[in-house]
């Protein structure tokens, strides 16, 4: 069997199998006199907008490759979640669909815990367009006490470029904040957020020359993982090794946590956590 007829297969298999899951009641549709679990394949079609002969082609592994707008369309016809959408799209068309931005609302209890977890390590939760979402209070004590700001000014660029204690802690600021312009470039455009981005951008190049400048380059670059190093203004100077994960089932989220290098460093940390 070719490559495009497996994919035809295992598209109409997960047809199949999200239809059967679904209660007709709930939409509306009688449940009586069914062979089988779930909708029927011209319901589906009709909640989707379809033709009936086509869906049924398709959970038959016989209708071609559908169109990006009809697998949205069966997408909300089969009430799948974002993963599961991103799962129909990979089997149709052998990619994930286009992004959408949707901003969340804050952490979950768990990822909090998480996130204590690690002291001393500082570590936080950042959305794609750089918003500071979730903290934990090592990151207060190296970075900025994020529960003192109004939630709109939790933003990662607007400390970088509009506080002044910030540049003050960087042994090379404009390196810095050059490679944080260009990461959350590519974050945003990843997660399709152009125009939640748009209103941030505009007030800091009226506010900063420096980003102004820098935005205008249009540099990219990736923030996985690296080296920071701060001048605290009470433990002195601070190196440590940053990674940043992707937070499963949040798309929007990306945890990131600072790894002390020294034995000594994660002491006085935690001495200076103790005073408090």
């Amino acid at each position: 069997m070719s490559d495009h007829a497996t994919h035809e297969a295992l598209l109409g298999t997960y047809l199949k199998d999200r239809r059967a899951k679904l209660d007709p009641a709930s939409f509306g549709f009688s449940s009586q006199r069914r062979r089988t679990p779930g909708l029927r394949r011209e319901e589906v079609a009709q909640r989707a907008n379809i033709s009936p002969t086509w869906y049924t082609w398709l959970e038959q592994g016989r209708g071609g490759a559908p169109s990006a707008d009809v697998l949205d369309r069966i997408a909300h016809a089969l009430l799948l979640t974002d993963v599961e959408r991103e799962h129909l799209f990979l089997l149709g068309l052998g990619r994930p669909p286009e992004v959408r931005y949707q901003k969340g609302e804050g952490v979950t209890p768990r990822l909090q815990r998480v996130l204590d977890a690690l002291l001393p390590s500082p570590a936080l939760i950042r959305t794609a367009i750089w918003d500071v979402v979730a903290w934990n209070r090592a990151a207060t004590v190296m970075l900025i006490d994020y529960g003192s700001l109004p939630p709109e000014q939790r933003n990662i660029l607007r400390f970088i470029f509009l506080d002044p204690r910030f540049r003050a802690a960087q042994y090379d600021w404009e390196s810095v904040a050059r490679f944080v312009v260009g990461a959350f470039r590519v974050d945003a455009a990843r997660a399709g957020a152009a125009a939640e981005v748009e209103p941030l951008v505009d007030e800091l190049c009226r506010l900063s020359p420096e980003f102004r400048a820098m935005w205008r380059d249009n540099d990219v670059s990736s923030h996985v993982e690296g080296l920071k190093q701060i001048r605290h203004p009470v433990l002195g100077p601070l190196v440590f090794e940053y990674s940043a994960f992707a937070v499963d089932g949040r798309l929007d989220l990306t945890m990131v946590v600072y790894n002390l290098v020294t034995p000594g460093d994660a002491e006085r940390i935690k001495t200076l956590l103790d005073a408090q």
